[in-house]
């Protein structure tokens, strides 16, 4: 394994330090303090060295435990990767938890939960698994846990009131010390609406921004990174606040810190896309009791081993009935031998509601050392939404439509978050300069797409037609494959069925979209949506 140990202090202490998580010397269960921001890509940190956005808190985490570089979402949409986190499955195994703003079906376990059951105090500021109706399915509470959110305080534009820190220190006054507890911060930020300017105001240079390849290089959309930054910087000084609290409470040592984000930053091509910016994902993990700090770990992860890793360090078994698709991360944490993960694999379906009949964009992907491969199931459909859609409609009793306006031409991309960055695309698409990043982010996709992340981290090139590049792609195709089938995905094991996914409920608004001409001319590619009819306006 490519994981260097640092070794240092008396032997006695690495002995007592390398005791296995199941040793018959036992210590005292870890406490978990998991920390989710909203919409954070890889590498905007400053321990990954980016030049503007400042993260100390996460560069303390790093520092005094593994920074991970090689981390990724197992979807690139907050409310399918939350509930995959929580229960230790791909989205595919979840059923109406898999897709967005859907419900979450009571008998999938979570690890909050579970660990409640042991003995451990569970709770939750901020942003849970959501958004999503998890009472229609009969949970009392949301799967993260308890809320604490009534403390609030007085914040910037776009940033949410929701005192994070207070919150956690009220959870943490509430609960017998004797107990362990794993606590759930959800950060609202970096979530859109960002508070235009907030990020120059407070200092941050748009000149020193690394600006993506997949997107223009002007001052709009500089602006907009460094209020993207400045919601970055919130969330880890809420960490920070919290990191104090529990030095000051002699906790630290022994708790188990992950700070990771749900899925990529919300600009084109990033969030809601399986391409670097949307899934690969930043994640340190500290826990100074059993963990020694400052290494870097390049091996590839997926954020459900996380899951699989707290079941473990807190000594509370998976539940039974509900294996985990993911592989603790113990061995690489305590620096013990561990077999290398060839591949992690991610996946998406419905995320807003974008095209025709609210249906989503099916897709799947597996990401090796050097290579990303996508598998586009619907290539007909419009990966980032169709790009107009009515402002007004009224059906008769029949269905058919009787009154409509179409609302203005590329106004219906909704599965990219409305901001500065996408509207100045949208008046320079046709500029030479733009036009190439514009079609990349909005256009019809192929079935099939590869890139050699290696070099190609903004995902630009697809080389699923170059000669050279034959070998890679059939190797790519069969990892995937092979891992759905493992995993029972319908979209590989029963096609047919896979339009289970489109009947799924959306508790979120919906929108409304022209009849494409591939569903008029294939009316068999329309799956029934009988939820979606009783929705219909009249």
């Amino acid at each position: 394994m490519r994981l260097p140990i640092q070794i240092s202090g008396i032997l006695l202490t690495l002995t007592i330090f390398y005791l296995p998580v199941d040793s018959s010397v036992q210590a005292a269960r870890p406490n978990v303090l998991i920390a989710i921001s909203d919409d954070q890509s890889y590498p905007h940190a400053s321990a990954y060295g980016d030049p503007v956005v400042q993260t100390p808190a996460f560069d303390r985490v790093a520092r005094e435990g593994l920074l991970f570089r090689n981390a990724f979402s197992p979807a690139p949409g907050c409310s399918p990767m939350r509930a995959a986190l929580l229960t230790g499955q791909y989205i595919w195994q979840l059923r109406e938890a898999g897709t967005h703003a859907s419900s979450f079906p009571r008998d999938l376990a979570c690890f909050p939960g579970k660990l409640a059951e042991a003995g451990y105090a569970v709770g939750y500021t901020g942003k849970p698994w959501g958004p999503g109706n998890y009472r229609i399915s009969g949970w009392e509470e949301n799967p993260a846990g308890r809320a604490y959110n009534s403390l609030k305080s007085e914040t910037p534009e776009g940033i949410s009131s929701t005192d994070y820190a207070a919150n956690f220190q009220q959870f943490l006054d509430s609960h017998d010390d004797s107990a362990p507890f794993c606590f759930w911060y959800g950060g609202h930020e970096p979530h859109r609406r960002f508070g235009k300017g907030l990020g120059r105001e407070s200092g941050m240079d748009p000149a020193a921004v690394r600006v993506p390849c997949f997107l223009p290089d002007t001052e709009a959309v500089r602006e907009d990174l460094l209020d993207y930054f400045y919601e970055i910087q919130w969330f880890d000084r809420h960490l920070g606040r919290m990191l104090e609290t529990l030095s000051q409470k002699g906790m630290l040592d022994n708790t188990m810190v992950i700070v990771t984000s749900d899925n990529g930053m919300s600009f084109p091509r990033a969030k809601a896309n399986l391409y670097e910016y949307g899934i690969h994902m930043p994640l340190a993990i500290s826990w100074p009791e059993r963990v020694s700090g400052r290494r870097v770990v390049d091996e590839l992860v997926n954020l459900i081993d996380v899951t699989a890793t707290i079941y473990q360090a807190c000594e509370v078994p998976p539940p039974a009935d509900q294996p985990l698709s993911g592989k603790s991360l113990m061995p690489i944490l305590l620096g013990q031998p561990d077999t290398q993960r060839e591949a992690v694999f991610s996946g998406r379906e419905r995320h807003s509601s974008s095209r025709f009949n609210s249906l989503g964009y099916p897709c799947r992907c597996v990401r090796t050392e050097q290579y990303l491969y996508i598998r586009n199931y619907a290539p007909e459909r419009w990966p980032a939404g169709t790009p107009r859609k009515y402002a007004n409609v009224t059906y008769d009793a029949s269905g058919s439509v009787t009154k409509f306006q179409l609302d203005r031409q590329h106004g219906g991309y909704h599965d990219i978050d409305a901001c500065p960055t996408l509207d100045w695309m949208i008046r320079h698409r046709d500029e030479n300069d733009t036009k190439r990043l514009w079609d990349l982010a909005v256009s019809l996709r192929p079935a099939e797409e590869l890139y050699a992340v290696g070099v190609d981290p903004g995902c630009l090139e697809n080389l699923v037609d170059q000669p050279s590049h034959q070998t890679e792609l059939e190797r790519h195709r069969q990892l995937l494959s092979a891992e759905l089938r493992r995993t029972e995905d319908l979209r590989q094991t029963n096609f047919a069925a896979s339009h289970v996914w489109e009947t799924y409920p959306r508790y979120s608004s919906l929108r409304w979209f022209p009849t494409p001409t591939w569903a008029k001319e294939e009316p068999a590619k329309v799956p029934p949506q009988p939820w979606l009819e009783a929705r219909r306006p009249r």
